[in-house]
């Protein structure tokens, strides 16, 4: 196992809507315990397979502040099947660092997909772990949180991350 260098905003990947994982041989295991390590070294509480340079439809996720390996979620090929509710709270990205924004997300979702080892697999979070599900997804889509942002915000904040990531002056 190792940790893998995540990619940063700018990066063409995390812009491109990733594929579903048809294949769960060994290469596929090592990405996903490398996610795991690479995740709770970053420190997040989640991390999609294109943060990590992979198209794989895959994130992993661990709500837990103690990182309890009972609360690991490891998900392939997911599905956000159904949201209810709402809720307001500040999120930030490991492709994005140091900046943080409050987003409008589900206060529920549903999620269908499969594990690791291809045994179906429908999760529900609520609060927190409803959005670490919407965050990832997005990530999978290739999305950031930021586009979840109202225009005015969404143009602001994206001169800030063009300076940031982007300019090559910096």
């Amino acid at each position: 196992m190792g940790t893998r260098r995540i990619l940063t905003y700018g990066a063409p990947i995390l812009r491109q809507p990733t594929r579903r994982v048809t294949d769960l041989d060994g290469d596929l295991q090592r990405l996903i315990d490398d996610m795991v390590e690479t995740m709770y070294a970053a420190p997040g509480l989640g991390l999609a397979a294109n943060q990590v340079g992979s198209p794989h439809r895959l994130f992993v996720a661990n709500p837990a502040e103690n990182r309890d390996p009972a609360k690991l979620l490891i998900m392939l090929n997911p599905e956000l099947v159904e949201t209810e509710g709402e809720i307001l709270f500040e999120e930030g990205c490991l492709s994005i660092p140091d900046f943080r924004e409050d987003v409008r997300r589900a206060r529920r979702a549903l999620l269908r997909g499969i594990d690791r080892n291809g045994r179906p697999l429908e999760v529900e979070g609520e609060q927190l772990l409803a959005r670490i599900f919407q965050h990832e997804m997005d990530h999978l889509n290739g999305l950031f949180f930021v586009d979840r942002l109202s225009p005015a915000k969404r143009f602001l904040l994206g001169m800030k991350l063009k300076r940031a990531f982007l300019d090559p002056k910096t």
